[in-house]
């Protein structure tokens, strides 16, 4: 924190007005402006909270849709270290325990709310609210990051002075309960005080319809966890809270009094939250096309792959990238020609349903098997139909700034083998997600597509769990929104059909979110995190989720093979050598590296196997460890707060559960 106070304040400030898209006509030249004659007009409030756009999490940013990577459903070619035991450790520096952001907004807020509480900012009353609610939007954003990262955290409501005694003292972590109230009390004031809709017109920037989306999913995760985490490490008062070693939160009493109060509060601040914002937005409609030519439209497909979001009623807030500003993204290369090693798992393919509302496995579900992706595809859920590239479909085939021509269109067989990262199918099935027909936008790596940040099916998710969450039944307005989502996904709305076909033993075995605790879930609670896996492929929400319902326990004691297509059934093989494309070499790979190996052998499992075509960290399957909920809190950070040393009891930090205090070791447990 010692290092963030010494950030020089008016650089920042001239950086903050030399970035701003906003109109600088009428401000002073840069080499003018200072603390005290900055943030008193609302052009400069503009300027300022227009930056702090920069620091909303985007899944890769140039390559979003991989969000998902390090889970069940998606996986990339690299090997994630929270699955294998040792390669996840202590850092000595940097990490999560950072303050940069929340020490930009919160100058803000220290210098803005009493000049407007004075009436001393100049400009539109409503727009200076707007600005003044984005930055506690921010702010809670920010916190939001910290709270799923380490948990207990320090609350900084003001900027701090350079004194170490002070910096020490802020130090102490809050109980990650008080971190959630914090974030909520935040969000509270930003829909307060932000427009209800986003005062650009476009939707890139903040509105209140994003706070309630965020404040619905920050008290769905808080209470959640604090559900599936009960009476351990990981809750204030649980056994072993090392909050518990510390004076100042070894009598934490919780503001409602007891944990299961806290987890009903959470609860309803989540269904209210959700309800405001599912009951005032319409889903994009589907036409159930796969569009693959010029008369071809489908608005929900499109409207993930569009270079101008606004026009969506279900798209709170996108970002946009710009080629002449050389902000750009890969979504739409990767979408239609690379996959950049990413694949979606074979756990994935079997969770989406039948159109028919039944599972696959279940009688008289019409289930083609998988000997080939279009036997996967044929009658499925949309999002798989729709979203799961098929061999010889077309994902381009115009270019509007050089005519028509360069189609694009997928390989006739995927390309399992290719040595670049950049073109090769990690495990047999890929995304379109994100996809447009103009091959100009794919040129050269240099996309600019829109991407978005919230949109408001997450809104009637939310509230379909949470409500289940906190009544354990089917009620509310479960209904009306579980039946919007299946049939925008072209499924069967009778969801208790699907809730009595399902059968949670076969459910478990390519699906964490079965568990929780390292037991089954009911099949109705299944049913509804099976339609967030569905609906948000590729979007980012799977690894909070797993981690939010303790989804991974089960992988201490058993291990768990990440799969992808039938490379082993009675297709595939036969096309493979019968194009000639390559020939499929395997080897049972025991302790060394065939670089000759390009697949899985058949003698592991019919289907591929992609950290187990040569020796990985993970060939003998993903592993997990109780410590990996949370990430460690470098050694730094105890080393600038201590005055001793050694195991840093002075420090008024305490390291996350199961995590020791020394530098590049790996968890205890």
């Amino acid at each position: 924190m010692k290092k963030i106070v010494q950030n020089t304040l008016v650089a920042m400030l001239a950086a903050v007005v030399f970035n701003s898209c906003n109109d600088k006509l009428d401000m002073a030249p840069e080499s003018n402006i200072t603390p005290e004659n900055y943030l008193w007009d609302e052009a400069q409030l503009a300027a300022y909270t227009i930056n702090r756009y920069s620091a909303i999490p985007i899944n890769g940013e140039t390559t979003p849709f991989a969000g998902d990577n390090a889970t069940d459903v998606q996986a990339s070619q690299s090997v994630p270290a929270t699955y294998v035991t040792g390669e996840a450790k202590v850092g000595l520096t940097a990490g999560g325990w950072d303050f940069k952001e929340i020490y930009h907004i919160n100058y803000f807020l220290k210098k803005v709310l009493p000049r407007f509480k004075e009436n001393k900012i100049t400009g539109s009353p409503e727009m200076v609210k707007h600005y003044i609610g984005e930055m506690y939007f921010f702010r809670a954003l920010q916190y939001f990051e910290k709270l799923t990262a380490h948990g207990d955290f320090p609350i900084l409501k003001t900027t701090l002075p350079d004194e170490r005694a002070a910096l020490i003292e802020a130090s102490k972590r809050m109980p990650r309960t008080e971190v959630a109230r914090f974030i909520i009390s935040d969000l509270d004031s930003a829909i307060t005080l932000m427009k209800s809709k986003s005062p650009d017109g476009n939707k890139n920037r903040l509105s209140q319809q994003a706070a309630q989306l965020l404040k619905s999913r920050v008290a769905l995760f808080e209470g959640t966890w604090l559900k599936y985490f009960k009476n351990t490490a990981f809750v204030p008062n649980g056994p072993e809270w090392p909050g518990a070693t510390k004076d100042y939160n070894k009598n934490y009493q919780f503001q409602s009094g007891s944990i299961d109060n806290e987890i009903n509060w959470f609860l309803d601040q989540a269904i209210a939250a959700a309800d405001q914002v599912a009951s005032t937005t319409i889903l994009t409609p589907n036409s159930g096309i796969l569009p693959q030519g010029a008369n071809e439209s489908n608005p929900y497909v499109e409207m993930f792959g569009n270079t101008n979001m606004a026009g969506y009623d279900e798209v709170l807030l996108w970002k946009a990238y710009n080629r002449g500003l050389g902000i750009t993204n890969n979504i739409p290369v990767n979408s239609s020609s690379a996959n950049i090693g990413i694949g979606i798992t074979k756990g994935m393919a079997d969770t989406y349903l039948m159109k028919n509302g039944l599972p696959i496995y279940a009688s008289g579900s019409g289930y083609h098997g998988d000997e080939t992706i279009a036997d996967v595809r044929k009658d499925r859920d949309q999002r798989c139909f729709l979203f799961f590239k098929e061999p010889n479909q077309l994902n381009m085939w115009i270019n509007l700034n050089q005519g028509s021509h360069g189609v694009i269109k997928e390989p006739f067989l995927p390309n399992i083998t290719s040595g670049s990262t950049q073109f090769r199918y990690n495990t047999g099935y890929t995304s379109r997600k994100g996809v447009n027909p103009d091959k100009s936008l794919a040129d050269n790596w240099g996309g600019s597509t829109g991407y978005i940040i919230f949109r408001a099916a997450e809104a009637y998710l939310n509230y379909l769990e949470a409500y289940y969450e906190r009544h354990g039944a089917v009620g509310g307005k479960m209904e009306q929104y579980w039946k919007a989502i299946r049939n925008r996904a072209g499924v069967d709305a009778d969801y208790n059909k699907t809730i009595q076909a399902t059968d949670m033993a076969i459910e478990a075995k390519g699906n964490w979110s079965s568990y929780s605790a390292a037991k089954l879930v009911d099949k109705t609670l299944f049913n509804i995190r099976r339609e967030r896996a569905s609906e948000f492929l590729g979007e980012g929400l799977r690894e909070r989720d797993l981690r939010r319902w303790r989804s991974m326990d089960q992988l201490t004691t058993q291990k768990f093979h990440i799969e992808g297509f039938k490379i082993w059934g009675n297709y595939y093989k036969k096309e493979y050598e019968k194009a000639g494309q390559t020939d499929l070499t395997y080897k049972l790979v025991y302790g060394i590296s065939n670089t000759g190996t390009n697949v899985s052998s058949p003698e592991l499992s019919s289907y591929l196997r992609p950290y187990q075509i040569s020796k990985t960290l993970a060939y003998d399957g993903y592993t997990w460890h109780m410590a990996h909920y949370l990430s460690p809190i470098a050694i730094e950070h105890f080393t600038n707060t201590s005055n001793t040393g050694g195991d840093f009891a002075d420090s008024p930090i305490y390291q996350n559960p199961y995590w020791p205090t020394t530098a590049d070791a790996p968890a205890l447990k």
